[in-house]
């Protein structure tokens, strides 16, 4: 009860009267100020953080479904939201198709959800996939891949890859232009739709025509600044992303594995467009933005946009902060026309 009432005050007021909780002293790091509602939730996460453990998992899923039942806010209405299943060889997996539009033929964004590789659902993310399909006109396939430690690495690049070839192959089975697929996705899943796109164009397609990365996770080594500069108290820790790493992970040695840190990979050359989200408050941060400097060093058409005084996920609490909504709009937006400039270039070719 507590829980919700909290959530309805986050959504009804402005950050400015939370700044009344903190003497309207705003904590800046780094030239940033933190939004005063980013702050209030780091401090009551802070409080009901528990450790990511083997014994703690179910808990620590449940309570992932249940901030993103709060935050989210209510999802826009589609015409059509359907649940799949894709299979791959012995290893089936649940999907969820996001139409906006009642045509015969729509593009499509393949999204990977996050939740370090060890939690996250189609539920969790149901949100932020019916607003960009909403958005953008564009259909949304959302993928509920493996999770460790159940199935680990690189059970979810697997199944990641998988869901592309599924799309290219069966897509026109569901109303779905194979020929016009992009690659997206948040934190963990961000990587997947990152090391997607790496395997796609090394190993000769499908490949996507934009990557679209919401505050990825590209380094399992986690050694960019912002780690040590937002190591603690907010939303995201180094002690949830080592323990949420190392349940993926098999063992130490995978760290350098292009599929599990995909900013080692020197070789980014002829990967799609990409739009690349972080946060300013968001250990994260830098290994995203490196990761877009790298991309254009090797000549991809790359998009950077950080949102300074927001945090860790913040893209999924539309409810809450008017950045995600402005965010997950961008994004749609981006997409919406690298689409429209590939039906043009279709119809030319016919």
């Amino acid at each position: 009860m507590l829980e919700r009432l909290i959530a309805a005050l986050l959504a009804a007021l402005p950050s400015s009267f939370f700044s009344l909780f903190y003497g309207f002293r705003p904590l800046v790091i780094d030239g940033q100020k933190l939004d005063a509602k980013a702050r209030l939730l780091c401090d009551l996460d802070r409080k009901s953080a528990s450790p990511v453990t083997i014994e703690g998992l179910a808990e620590n899923r449940e309570k992932l479904e249940k901030v993103s039942s709060l935050l989210a806010g209510k999802p826009p209405r589609l015409p059509s939201i359907q649940d799949i299943t894709i299979r791959s060889g012995s290893d089936d997996f649940p999907a969820r198709l996001y139409r906006p539009l009642d045509e015969p033929s729509l593009p499509v964004l393949v999204y990977y959800h996050g939740g370090g590789y060890i939690r996250g659902s189609l539920d969790s993310h149901d949100g932020l996939c019916a607003r960009l399909a909403k958005y953008g006109g564009f259909a949304v396939l959302s993928v509920g891949y493996r999770l460790a430690p159940e199935a680990r690495f690189p059970a979810a690049v697997e199944d990641s890859c998988a869901a592309l070839r599924w799309v290219s192959e069966k897509g026109t089975d569901y109303g779905l232009d194979s020929s016009r697929l992009a690659v997206g996705g948040d934190s963990s899943g961000g990587c997947l739709a990152a090391v997607v796109a790496q395997q796609a164009a090394s190993q000769g397609g499908p490949l996507p025509l934009f990557q679209m990365l919401f505050y990825p996770t590209l380094d399992a080594h986690l050694s960019a600044p912002s780690h040590a500069m937002f190591a603690d108290g907010f939303f995201l820790t180094r002690a949830r992303m080592e323990g949420y790493r190392d349940m993926y992970l098999n063992n130490a040695s995978e760290r350098d594995d292009i599929r599990a840190s995909p900013i080692l990979n020197t070789d980014l050359a002829g990967l799609p467009p990409a739009l690349i989200v972080t946060a300013g408050f968001d250990p994260l941060r830098d290994e995203a933005e490196e990761y877009g400097k790298a991309l254009q060093a090797a000549g991809v058409n790359v998009g950077v946009v950080r949102f300074p005084a927001m945090v860790h996920g913040f893209m999924s609490m539309t409810g809450v902060f008017p950045e995600a909504e402005k965010a997950l709009h961008q994004a749609a937006d981006a997409l919406a026309h690298v689409f429209a400039v590939a039906a043009q270039d279709n119809n030319t070719a016919d």
